[in-house]
């Protein structure tokens, strides 16, 4: 007898379980297919493994699955790939705070490889989660294939990729300044960065004029702990107070290093002294200051 609604609990759960018993949803399959049937695939956007799927996922992936379906029933050999992404900073927050609740020993008593060890634990169990609910919405993914971000064979290649773009001079190495977490000890990306003012306080440090005794260049900064990161001292190009030191040399006080004084239009003549020290590898305008005069940059 047809019930009065439909209960899709005890319906979809066993078709689904078919469906996988019967391998419906493997490529490569050459029962099923023409010898020269045309390939289609799909990468999943793998889904953080610190959480479970919400109605974003939902949603991308029931289009995914009616593009992959649909490209089944026209022969074929199609591939969705899934997998999980692995979310480093947020998994380790995830798993530190968790051992915080549990009051068990923090990731530093209990040294790297029991923490390490205790993350991919972390990341069985949520990235299960994560590939039971894919398949309680029914995705026709090729679980045979599924993939981790930090598998060896994925790491493996995700290296020749981007070593064969370095190659074909698509992709370049070069020093970059990042963010960078004290808590965490990480570097971490501008999205995840909250810029927040502060008031602060303008200190003025003397810095000597290299082979001009008794004469100084005075730069005005609210960070004057970074001064031994300085590697050169900016002032404005139309700055009349400055034009016979650009070129010329300041001394770094306590280091005695030789910092080029260079016009760029960074230095403000009206915000402080008009002299702005320059510490390439702190401060993301300096850094860039640093790239146009191809000054030092120290970490």
């Amino acid at each position: 007898m047809l019930e009065k609604t439909y209960q899709p609990s005890g319906i979809e759960a066993d078709i689904y379980r078919r469906w996988e018993e019967a391998g419906a949803f493997a490529c490569g399959r050459p029962d099923r297919l023409a010898r020269d049937a045309e390939s289609y695939c799909i990468v999943i956007p793998p889904p953080n493994v610190t959480g479970s799927l919400h109605m974003g996922h939902a949603l991308n992936n029931t289009l995914q699955d009616v593009l992959v379906r649909f490209e089944r029933m026209r022969g074929k050999d199609v591939l969705w790939q899934p997998g999980t992404d692995h979310a480093g900073i947020a998994t380790q927050m995830v798993v530190e705070r968790q051992l915080m609740e549990l009051q068990q020993p923090g990731r530093r008593e209990m040294g790297r490889d029991a923490f390490v060890e205790r993350v991919w634990e972390w990341k069985a169990e949520s990235g299960g989660t994560i590939l039971n609910q894919l398949k309680r919405l029914g995705a026709s993914c090729d679980w045979a294939r599924e993939r981790f971000t930090m598998d060896e064979g994925l790491s493996r290649a995700v290296l020749k990729v981007f070593v064969d773009l370095y190659r074909e001079k698509l992709i370049y190495k070069d020093k970059r300044l990042v963010n960078w977490d004290p808590k965490l000890e990480t570097a971490i990306s501008d999205l995840e960065v909250q810029q927040v003012e502060t008031k602060g306080h303008l200190w003025h440090l003397r810095y000597p004029i290299e082979g001009e005794e008794g004469r100084f260049i005075v730069v005005a900064t609210t960070r004057p702990e970074t001064m031994l990161g300085d590697t050169g001292v900016a002032v404005h190009p139309d700055d009349e107070r400055y034009q016979d030191l650009i070129g010329k040399h300041a001394l770094l006080p306590l280091v005695g290093r030789r910092l080029q004084i260079v016009a760029d239009l960074h230095a403000d003549p009206e915000q402080g002294s008009g002299a702005v020290k320059i510490t390439p590898a702190h401060d993301f305008n300096d850094f860039e200051v640093g790239r146009r005069h191809d000054l030092e940059m120290i970490n």
